[in-house]
């Protein structure tokens, strides 16, 4: 069976990592191969340009490069070794959340997250973005309730989190066929239960 590429997005506060594990159990309970990852990280490099991106104040064009960056150098040792060796990849973000947090929460020009988007993966996109939509006041809620301290983009107020929904949104609207939204505000067991669903019926018909 050919390797797939699936990644998991939505605001912080969705829920999307905790989901991330059932999937991956899901293919590797067929016999397959999965690599479990995340971005901004995956990688030593990687992993130490988001430490500087959750917590150092920088410029907008700053960040975005920076997360393309990081992006680049985890294609290159992670993802597309992976994919050409026949493993799947499941990763915690990809480039969605550059345009939903970047161009929708930050104002990034599209134009230029665009030219950055074709110079990094030109041929490269998920066969499957499972996007995690909540409500931004729900998400700061559960946020709090973790009891973790927040990194710069969590301690971000609600009219950005509404900005970044509504980035993703537009984004999923645009490629319905690879971006499938899921109501956030389910049970983690109903959701799961999506999660599987769409998986299966995605990635193994």
């Amino acid at each position: 069976m050919k390797s797939r590429f699936i990644t998991f997005e939505g605001i912080d506060g969705a829920g999307k990592s905790s989901q991330i594990a059932a999937a991956v159990a899901l293919i590797e309970s067929r016999g397959l191969s999965v690599v479990q990852t995340r971005e901004p990280g995956g990688t030593p490099l990687a992993e130490k340009l988001r430490a500087l991106l959750l917590h150092d104040a920088m410029h907008l064009e700053t960040e975005a490069m920076l997360m393309f960056a990081a992006r680049r150098e985890h294609l290159a040792a992670v993802i597309e070794p992976a994919l050409a060796g026949g493993r799947w990849v499941v990763s915690d973000r990809f480039t969605d959340a550059t345009y939903a947090y970047q161009v929708g929460g930050r104002g990034l020009d599209e134009a230029r997250f665009a030219a950055l988007e074709q110079w990094v993966h030109p041929h490269l996109q998920p066969d499957l973005t499972l996007l995690f939509d909540l409500d931004p006041i729900e998400a700061a809620r559960r946020l709090a309730g973790t009891g973790d301290a927040p990194d710069r983009f969590e301690r971000e107020q609600a009219d950005f989190f509404e900005r970044v929904r509504n980035a993703y949104l537009r984004r999923a609207a645009a490629d319905p066929a690879r971006i499938k939204i899921i109501d956030a505000a389910q049970t983690p067991e109903a959701i799961r239960r999506e999660v599987e669903g769409i998986v299966l019926e995605t990635c193994f018909q």
